[in-house]
């Protein structure tokens, strides 16, 4: 049950805000079900994947998506991909955890300061 809560949660979010998937599934399956931060990571990335796949569908049918803009921010991001998961396969747990939790602070500052 818990995890249909994360998935619900995290796609209300994916889809009014566009942010959900990282920020709301890994903390949460660390914290809730113990998860490694290296699983939580890779099991979240592929809700995103379904959560995003809807997402689009559901925005496009309003008139809400522009397929070239988006495949000029996707396809560098699919570099972006690679890049990070080099990267992460590489560092402790724990040194994911904290950069994890200095994104969110640095992001909630940005927000709260504008």
């Amino acid at each position: 049950m818990r995890l249909v809560l994360i998935g619900l949660v995290s796609g209300f979010l994916s889809a009014l805000f566009g942010v959900g998937g990282g920020t709301v599934i890994v903390p949460l399956l660390v914290l809730w079900f113990g998860y490694s931060e290296h699983v939580a990571t890779g099991t979240s990335l592929a809700a995103i994947v379904l959560i995003g796949l809807f997402a689009v569908i559901a925005h496009g049918a309003y008139g809400n998506v522009d397929l070239g803009k988006g495949m000029l921010v996707g396809i560098p991001g699919v570099a972006g991909v690679v890049a990070g998961t080099a990267l992460q396969q590489r560092l402790s747990g724990r040194t994911v955890s904290l950069l994890f939790a200095g994104l969110l602070v640095t992001v909630a500052i940005k927000l709260l300061i504008g």
